[in-house]
C-alpha cells in the first residue's frame, strides 16, 4: 500500500513538474499575491478529478474520441495566443510591472485558470490517459492508492509552486523583474501554442 502510494506520488510529480501555461500562471499570480488560494484550489481540484477519472477508465473513452482532443487543441491554441498577447502588452505598460497594482478580479482569475487547465489537451493526455493507464496496471484496490499518491503529488507541487513564488514576491517587486517575467511568460505561451498546433 505505502509503496504503491509513493509510486503514485513520484509519478504525479514527474508529470506535473514541466513548466507549462498553468504553472507559469501560478508563478506569476503567486509572485503578485493575487487570488493565489483560489487559483491553487481550482488547479488541485481539477487535477484530482482528472486523475481519478483516468483511474476509473475514462482515459479509454478519450483515446476513442480523437475529435475531442482536436477540439481542445484548437481551443488551447487560441487561448495561449491570447494569453501571450496580454503578457507582452503587460510588459510594455509600466502599470503592468508593479506587483502592488490592483489585482485582477476573482472572476477573471477563475476564467483564466479554468481555461488554462481544461482547454489544454496535454492535461488529459498526462493525467487521464497516462496516469490512468499506469494506475490500471495495479490491482483493483491498489490502483486507487496509486491515484491517491498521484493526486498528492499534484497537490504538493501546486502548493510549493504557488507559495514559493509568493515568498519571493519581495525580490520580484522590481519593475524590471516584472517586465522580464511578462516577456518570459509571453514567449512560453507562444512556444506552447506552436507545440499544440504542430503536435
Amino acid at each position: 500500500m505505502i509503496q504503491t502510494l509513493l509510486t503514485g506520488l513520484i509519478t504525479g510529480w514527474g508529470f506535473i513538474a514541466a513548466i507549462g501555461a498553468q504553472n507559469a500562471y501560478i508563478l506569476r499570480q503567486g509572485a503578485r499575491r493575487s487570488h493565489l488560494g483560489k487559483i491553487l484550489l481550482i488547479c488541485m481540484i481539477s487535477d484530482v478529478i482528472l486523475i481519478f477519472a483516468g483511474t476509473a477508465g475514462i482515459g479509454a473513452l478519450i483515446e476513442h474520441a480523437p475529435w475531442l482532443l482536436e477540439l481542445l487543441r484548437w481551443g488551447g491554441v487560441m487561448y495561449l495566443l491570447w494569453f501571450a498577447f496580454t503578457s507582452f502588452r503587460s510588459a510594455m505598460r509600466p502599470a503592468g510591472l508593479i506587483a502592488e497594482d490592483a489585482p485582477p478580479s476573482a472572476k477573471s482569475v477563475l476564467i483564466t485558470v479554468v481555461a488554462l487547465t481544461w482547454l489544454n489537451p496535454h492535461v488529459y493526455l498526462d493525467t487521464v490517459v497516462m496516469v490512468g493507464s499506469i494506475a490500471n496496471q495495479f490491482g483493483e484496490n491498489a490502483k486507487w492508492w496509486f491515484a491517491a499518491g498521484a493526486a498528492t503529488g499534484s497537490i504538493t507541487w501546486f502548493l510549493g509552486l504557488g507559495y514559493g513564488a509568493r515568498a519571493l514576491s519581495g525580490i520580484l517587486a522590481n519593475p524590471r523583474a516584472w517586465r522580464w517575467i511578462d516577456i518570459g511568460v509571453g514567449l512560453l505561451m507562444l512556444v506552447l501554442a506552436v507545440k499544440l498546433l504542430f503536435g
